[in-house]
């Protein structure tokens, strides 16, 4: 068993398809460590609809390829196609963070995914989902790497989020903005 890291995003209705997606991965997979809900301004998009983001984490025994091809499978369900746009709008966007500690190109995949160091989207709730978890290739934590993060002119904040009778994520009092780091 390996520990899993996914990244989700919408933003076409995100309530709806953040809750849809977190059935089917429960269904699927068990038990979901899942960070709190970022609403972000788009990163690269003419759209400029914000988008939900969140990082989910399970345990699971699938191969890289199978993980990768239910999380597209899952996209398509949600109307997603693999002619779009890299950059439009989109109901549910799932991307492959991390599969335990392995590293490199596997079944097309590469691994970890770059993102994580590169998007405050991926990285914050990421780092407050699993702070002592390192990161494959940097060996730093986490947390370590949200500390020394710099969030240029990306914006995100903490939304109330509410799934299968319990509060996953809960806003923060005085949202942070962009800010030096």
């Amino acid at each position: 068993m390996s520990l899993v890291t996914l990244s989700l995003g919408s933003n076409i209705d995100p309530d709806t398809h953040i809750r849809l997606c977190l059935d089917a991965l429960e269904d699927t997979f068990g038990p979901l460590q899942i960070s709190r809900i970022f609403e972000s301004e788009p990163v690269g998009f003419n759209d400029h609809r914000n988008f939900y983001n969140l990082v989910v984490a399970f345990d699971s025994d699938w191969s890289v390829g199978e993980l990768q091809a239910w999380s597209k499978q899952l996209e398509i369900a949600h109307g997603r196609t693999p002619d779009m746009a890299k950059c439009s709008p989109r109901a549910l966007d799932i991307d492959l963070l991390t599969v335990g500690n392995i590293c490199g190109i596997i079944d097309s995949v590469t691994l970890p995914r770059e993102e994580i160091t590169l998007n405050a989207f991926v990285l914050q709730p990421l780092a407050e989902l699993l702070p002592d978890q390192h990161h494959p290739t940097h060996g730093l934590s986490y947390a370590a790497l949200w500390q020394h993060f710099n969030m240029g002119s990306q914006r995100l904040w903490a939304i109330d989020f509410y799934w299968h009778g319990r509060w996953v994520s809960k806003a923060d009092p005085a949202p942070r903005k962009a800010s030096a780091r």
